[in-house]
């Protein structure tokens, strides 16, 4: 299960804004992974570009236009921000994101809006109230008690779609279905089932990502790893298969991603 310290996704983290996560309480546990912030404020004529390669799920957003419900992405997004602005979101567990859609798969590299004024209008008032840690927290607190009231408890499938997750991102050593379907003690049938159903992609894509992003936050901590080593690391067949990924998903390789001094650098 990602921990709240998780660094996957994150491809440039000098470059962030003012950023804080917190965990879902435990009565969301198995809807919610985390509550995440982040504010901004800017000179005039100043961007600040943020590169992501999101986890494969989706997020329920609120920010100063509005709510939406952001899908599961299958390349790397971007957003330049300016001037001044905050969002806080909620990143959804599979069980979480099927009880507010019924169709995961619509919502794949796209956000559309979520019809939510009480929840929009509780976090905007709280976060509207100044640039203070109290006022963060309310606005969780606000997104909780909306997310309580709201969001049905999972059900069987939910549970099993939670736990496939898990088992994904946890364990490096999953990169096939049917590796992930023994682990499950499944069928691969069951598994892509429980992927499209809850999650709104294939179950190998689900993988990927999560291996993909793994070998992003390798290259991006370590200077001195090979791609090669990451490949092997992963389960990718060889450093050609690995760069290919990360062409594809990144438009980048990964050699000139791990060279980039703007890891370190805002």
């Amino acid at each position: 299960m990602s921990s709240l310290a998780d660094g996957r996704g994150i491809l440039y983290p000098a470059r962030l804004p003012s950023f804080h996560r917190e965990a879902a309480p435990a009565t969301l546990d198995g809807l919610v992974r985390w509550f995440w912030v982040p504010r901004w404020r800017l000179a005039p004529g100043q961007s600040l570009r943020q590169d992501v390669l999101s986890f494969p799920a989706s997020n329920l957003v609120v920010d100063p236009s509005g709510v939406s419900l952001a899908g599961p992405t299958t390349r790397a997004t971007h957003r330049d921000l300016r001037g001044r602005g905050w969002a806080v979101g909620a990143l959804l567990r599979p069980a979480g994101l099927a009880a507010l859609c019924p169709d995961p798969r619509s919502l794949k590299d796209t956000a559309a809006p979520f019809g939510a004024p009480e929840l929009h209008q509780e976090v905007s008032s709280a976060m509207g109230a100044g640039d203070d840690e109290a006022g963060r927290d309310r606005a969780v607190a606000a997104f909780t008690a909306w997310a309580l009231a709201n969001l049905t408890e999972p059900d069987a499938g939910g549970l099993a779609a939670n736990a496939m997750e898990d088992s994904i991102a946890s364990d490096r050593e999953i990169f096939r279905v049917d590796q992930l379907a023994e682990r499950l003690g499944t069928s691969t049938r069951t598994v892509q089932r429980l992927a499209h159903r809850y999650i709104g992609l294939t179950p190998l894509a689900i993988i990927r990502r999560y291996r993909l992003q793994e070998a992003a936050q390798r290259l991006r901590d370590d200077p001195a790893v090979t791609i090669a080593q990451v490949a092997a690391e992963l389960g990718y067949a060889d450093h050609a298969h690995l760069s290919a990924d990360f062409r594809h998903v990144l438009g980048l390789t990964p050699s000139a991603y791990q060279g980039d001094p703007l890891h370190t650098s805002p």
